[in-house]
């Protein structure tokens, strides 16, 4: 097998030429914004927006798949504001049971329910001169709604089974990775809710949008993991970074670290050995890259990644075959070839 290009990022106690280009480029990118890394112009316009909206004290409103980054911008948000030194509190929407959520975003009296054996202070409260990140929006019930509605207008509001009302100075950031304005029309989300939350909406590409990115945060989880593991890895082979800019990646980002993480948990020497088990159709098959031709690869995984967004439909003129500008007869040849005939069969 011929020898393959290697991108050299040194080691962490004494980078190559590549590494400190690498630092120079976290430093740029994340400094400022911390965790965050890329330079595409995708992000670079997100950035923008983080920086001419955080000084105030507007609502914002992060849209974008699942796995873009939605808490890292919120963070920034908070950071880059006047609240800066006011905490931080985080609601996942979507992890809490409706009957619990109102309790849980505005507390409770003690007796007001069973199992309220004491007086319990809500989200919004621990939130006062700071920010409330309120994550997966689109999960709140509709009868919450109004509640949060008065709120964010307001800024007060009554704890469960109580009737003193408290007021708070809370900045609301909120993120969904569902599109609320088809909600609203479909009568799932209040139209007034969705227009106060939507002050200053910033929306996240995917992962798929920002390519040129993809290698920045390959070497970012790379040094990450190896230095939280003990590892010493020196460099990522070419190919293998060809190979994960090609890949589809339907989970973002955070599908991107933990195929880094794996990666890195799989390598024993210098070099990375990628690990893209969703390159195969084998489940819990790991395929080391190496082992096959990079332009093989990146055509295998755009196969599989049109495959499912088809949901196995190859035929027609919404079809994978037409999504990939091939003939059907083609394109079934092209699935043998790669073995992944059987998984749509």
């Amino acid at each position: 097998m011929a020898t393959a290009a290697v991108i050299e990022f040194g080691s962490f106690s004494s980078f190559s030429s590549e590494g400190e280009f690498l630092d120079s480029v976290d430093r740029r990118c994340s400094t400022e914004f911390e965790g965050i890394v890329g330079s595409s112009a995708a992000l670079r316009n997100v950035l923008d927006k983080i920086r001419v909206v955080s000084p105030t004290d507007t609502t914002v409103l992060i849209e974008g798949e699942t796995g873009t980054g939605k808490e890292l911008i919120a963070r920034a948000v908070h950071m880059h504001s006047g609240r800066r030194l006011g905490p931080f509190v985080k609601v996942n929407c979507a992890c809490i049971p409706a009957e619990l959520l109102e309790s849980e975003l505005f507390g409770h009296e003690r007796g007001a329910f069973t199992g309220a054996i004491a007086q319990r202070i809500g989200r919004f409260e621990a939130a006062h001169g700071g920010t409330l990140f309120l994550d997966e929006i689109g999960e709140i019930p509709l009868h919450l709604q109004s509640k949060l509605l008065r709120v964010l207008q307001e800024q007060e509001f009554e704890r469960v089974g109580g009737s003193r009302t408290i007021r708070v100075d809370v900045r609301i950031v909120a993120a969904t990775n569902r599109d609320l304005k088809a909600m609203v029309e479909e009568n799932k989300f209040r139209a007034d809710l969705y227009y106060r939350l939507a002050v200053f909406p910033v929306t996240l590409p995917p992962l798929r949008e920002r390519r040129e990115d993809i290698s920045l945060l390959a070497r970012y989880f790379v040094r990450k993991h190896a230095a939280r593991m003990g590892r010493n890895i020196e460099s990522i082979p070419a190919y293998a970074l060809e190979a994960l800019r090609n890949y589809g990646w339907p989970g973002n980002i955070r599908e991107l670290q933990n195929v880094v993480e794996r990666s890195v948990v799989l390598s024993i020497g210098p070099e990375l050995k990628v690990a893209l088990p969703e390159l195969d159709d084998r489940p819990g098959v790991v395929v080391d890259i190496r082992a096959s031709n990079v332009t093989d690869i990146s055509e295998r995984a755009r196969i599989l990644q049109v495959l499912k967004e088809t949901k196995g439909m190859i035929g027609g003129p919404n079809g994978a075959a037409a999504r990939l500008g091939l003939k059907r007869t083609t394109l079934q040849a092209r699935m043998r070839k790669y073995k992944i005939a059987r998984l749509f069969q």
